[in-house]
């Protein structure tokens, strides 16, 4: 009996975690219509909503930018971010939201990056991602020509590409060279599949995560965050006192 209890006992049952700890949620997608997030402003708002709800007292959105699908400009985003500022005010919803953007890896970016269009975020960061079938030929560059123009950058989603799994050195490579890297918090619950989950979990336990996100597409996102609130690696990684979504 007592080795069937070791055998499945999982520990304590952590509470739900309050967001608030957080402070800051960093990267979403609720500008209407101008990416595969938000479809409409009142989709907008209620994500908002909701976030304000979990605790969150700003929300940093990020759009795609993306050449061959989403030709987002500061333009564009930082219009809808003035629309959307305007419905909060209106409702008198109690929450903060700036914009800024997450981009593709590709050589639309290096044309941005020349043309000093890059929006950014706190400290000059810049959120970007990479394909998901195989890494880009000219990262290294790219990542380079950032950080000479002041820029610091962020990789998205780190443990969501495949050819990343396991692949410490190469990751501890992007670290060396000043990446800072994202997690999304639903890569916890196992949204994205058992290997992302896994990985996940080991990028936390090595202490090489530096700023959670939820990349919120939709509401029902927002639901699975408030479901997996006792997770906890979510719990270790909110209690690191140097998250970066603290300070921003």
């Amino acid at each position: 009996m007592n080795f069937f209890k070791k055998l499945f006992n999982t520990g304590p049952k952590l509470p739900p975690l309050d967001l608030s700890i957080l402070g800051t949620d960093l990267h979403s997608h609720l500008i209407p219509g101008i990416d595969d997030g938000s479809k409409s402003l009142e989709d907008s708002i209620a994500m908002l909503k909701k976030f304000a709800a979990l605790g969150y007292k700003k929300v940093i959105t990020t759009p795609h930018v993306m050449s061959d699908f989403y030709r987002n400009s500061p333009e564009t985003i930082l219009g809808g971010l003035e629309t959307v500022k305007n419905e909060l005010n209106k409702q008198g919803i109690n929450i903060e939201i700036e914009a800024a953007a997450e981009y593709y890896l590709d050589f639309h970016l290096n044309d941005l990056i020349k043309e000093e269009r890059v929006l950014t975020f706190g400290d000059r960061y810049v959120l970007f991602e990479l394909s998901f079938s195989q890494e880009q030929p000219n990262v290294n560059q790219t990542v380079f020509e950032l950080i000479t123009e002041g820029y610091k950058p962020i990789l998205a989603h780190v443990e969501r590409y495949p050819f990343y799994n396991n692949n410490w050195e190469r990751i501890q490579e992007f670290r060396d060279r000043g990446v800072l890297l994202q997690l999304n918090m639903l890569s916890l619950t196992g949204h994205y599949g058992p290997q992302v989950k896994r990985m996940a979990e080991l990028l936390i336990e090595r202490d090489w995560i530096d700023v959670i996100g939820s990349d919120c597409h939709h509401f029902q996102h927002l639901e699975m965050i408030d479901q997996m609130r006792t997770n906890p690696f979510l719990h270790k990684l909110a209690a690191k006192e140097n998250l970066l979504n603290k300070f921003l």
